[in-house]
């Protein structure tokens, strides 16, 4: 299944974004909040798995229950949830997912790479029940969905916002995690801010190593290595770090710098003191995914093997609320029809 999202839609806060979504109502119950009648009550019980930091994260995870909060609203769903602790064993992972299975919660979304092991433990377990995991395709099976996204894609074009901002010639990176996956929106943002500026330097910084997950919510962290990259003269930070980086925004403000979010638009759910430092943000629309994923259980067409959201079908893109990137709009939409026909083939690893 590949989506048609018109490009207009990419490239700016539309109809998907994470504002509208979670507009739609974040209650567990089934009610819809907009004063109309409930939708038809479903059988349909879904089970998701948040990563490190839960909903409430303003990143990743709140985009998962952006998602489930649609699919509550269009299709009177109801809904497990439950999150990862920092320092939980992987037995804890599978421990959660076997629990929602036995609870008779049918279809299971494990939101992040880090249930990958616990996913291909479990789901054999219940093979009547469909899986789905975010951010990970290590795991095949006949009731497993891998929905993944290129992260690079939109990090290019951040990379080219941040070059194009850049007064110093400096721009940094945080990652959370040391890991694949992150690795691949720091190859993108190189890759996007060499494209404007092949002498730039961008710093880049992980805030913890593999087994190490806690870099995806450590806010102090992300702080202190934001704060190192302005030191050492960066003037834009984008931080692909979850929520740490709120530790980002802080430190660019401290610095008198620019900041860049990620996964969902930032700038609209950061407090009043950080919005002026969010210059833009990569949207990663896991909302779509999880959503397109409990439409198709739903609809008796499930999503099956490995799904890439990627530009073309607006599955990643970059925020304009504040109207910081507005002058380098168009540049920035013609580095997008580049890579969307082939022009520019965006990295996946860092060199």
């Amino acid at each position: 299944m590949r989506r048609t999202t018109k490009f207009a839609a990419v490239l700016s806060v539309g109809a998907l974004s994470f504002a509208a979504l979670t507009a739609c109502g974040s209650s567990s119950d089934d009610k819809a909040t907009d004063g109309s009648s409930s939708p038809a009550k479903s059988d349909v019980k879904v089970g998701l798995a948040y990563d490190i930091g839960g909903r409430g994260d303003q990143s990743f995870n709140d985009m998962a229950a952006a998602g489930l909060d649609k699919a509550k609203k269009e299709f009177g769903v109801t809904a497990s949830e439950s999150e990862a602790a920092s320092d939980e064993s992987e037995s804890a992972k599978e421990d959660r997912l076997i629990n929602m299975a036995d609870a008779g919660y049918n279809p299971i979304i494990a939101v992040g790479f880090a249930y990958s092991e616990a996913v291909g433990k479990v789901a054999p377990q219940y093979k009547d029940i469909k899986f789905a995991i975010i951010d990970d395709s290590a795991n095949e099976g006949d009731n497993i969905t891998n929905l993944v996204f290129a992260e690079e894609q939109g990090s290019f074009l951040v990379g080219a916002a941040a070059a194009l901002k850049s007064k110093s010639g400096t721009v940094g990176f945080v990652g959370g995690v040391n890991t694949p996956l992150i690795q691949k929106f720091q190859a993108g943002y190189e890759a996007g801010a060499k494209a404007v500026n092949d002498k730039i330097v961008v710093k880049s910084t992980y805030l913890t190593q593999p087994p190490d997950f806690t870099g995806f919510g450590d806010p102090a962290k992300g702080k202190t290595a934001a704060a190192g990259e302005f030191d050492a003269g960066a003037d834009v930070v984008f931080h692909a770090a979850g929520g740490s980086g709120t530790g980002v925004f802080e430190a660019a403000k401290a610095a008198g710098g620019k900041a860049i979010g990620v996964d969902s638009d930032q700038y609209l759910t950061a407090s009043a003191d950080l919005k002026p430092v969010i210059m833009t943000s990569m949207l990663k629309h896991v909302d779509v995914a999880v959503y397109d994923f409990i439409k198709g259980f739903i609809d008796g067409s499930p999503m099956t093997g490995t799904h890439t959201f990627d530009l073309k079908d607006g599955g990643v893109g970059y925020s304009t609320s504040g109207g910081q990137v507005d002058d380098i709009k168009s540049k920035l939409d013609d580095y997008a029809k580049q890579i969307i026909d082939g022009t520019i083939v965006v990295p996946t690893t860092v060199k």
